[in-house]
């Protein structure tokens, strides 16, 4: 039967920033397709959404770190391996923007964000895919999710290094596709549109900026972070099976404007 082929019955997923916003709803959204969770949040908790795993009827196991220290993506997967003995699917939702113009950008901001939306991917990345190679038997492969954007394909405005960064985290994703698809391991990214996050708080604010944005938007309105669950769910299902290095646009068709 079709559905079963996104059930994700006793996996194991570890979804990085998940305290809030996109990374909470994909969580929840793997627990309720039968998975269990590792929530890692930063400067929040993801008790939350542990909670919310939990009550879908899936183990919640919630994790804190810095992806700005280089040591985290590896402690984050150890400890998963530690508590469940297996990774099956990591998303790499996590995320920072600093927003200036780029005459002025700031060697920190830069380093800073960078960091975070690329050099922690990649590491993850890295950790979680020798996991997945390395696994005897049926249990070999796995998936990994990266959460792009927009921006992996226009360059934005007084966000070079966001737009550096994701159209970096596009660019890995093909990359790790082509060394890992003969291994079992699907690595395919979401690019989201505008969604009501934290991070997009700047741009609902301003009311021109959001009035612009929403005439461009053929559907109307700004996307939902449920809006990305079907996506990510489909990604790390078996139904994916045969994707590889491809980045799904969630965008309410902004890019075929």
């Amino acid at each position: 039967m079709i559905l079963d082929k996104f059930r994700l019955d006793d996996r194991v997923a570890l979804v990085t920033g998940a305290s809030a916003g996109l990374g909470a709803a994909i969580a929840v959204a793997l627990a309720e397709a039968g998975a269990h969770v590792v929530a890692h949040g930063n400067s929040r908790p993801p008790d939350a959404t542990c909670e919310l795993i939990e009550r879908a009827g899936r183990r919640g196991l919630a994790l804190r770190g810095d992806l700005a220290d280089r040591e985290t993506p590896r402690r984050l997967v150890e400890q998963t391996l530690d508590e469940f003995g297996r990774l099956d699917i990591l998303v790499n939702n996590a995320g920072t923007i600093r927003r200036a113009p780029a005459a002025d950008y700031s060697e920190e901001d830069w380093a800073a964000v960078i960091e975070v939306n690329l050099s922690a991917v990649f590491r993850l990345s890295q950790f979680a895919g020798r996991h997945m190679i390395g696994r005897e038997g049926g249990t070999r492969g796995g998936k990994i999710v990266n959460i792009a954007s927009l921006l992996s394909f226009q360059g934005g405005i007084t966000v070079p290094a966001y737009a550096a960064s994701k159209g970096g985290v596009a660019q890995l994703t093909k990359a790790l596709a082509n060394e890992w698809a003969s291994k079992g391991v699907n690595v395919n990214a979401i690019a989201p549109g505008y969604m009501r996050t934290d991070n997009t708080a700047a741009l609902q604010k301003d009311e021109t900026r959001s009035r612009q944005i929403l005439e461009r938007i053929p559907a109307g309105r700004w996307g939902e972070p449920a809006d990305l669950t079907g996506a990510a769910v489909f990604l790390s299902s078996p139904a994916s099976d045969y994707l590889h290095g491809h980045v799904l646009v969630v965008d309410g068709g902004w890019l075929g404007r």
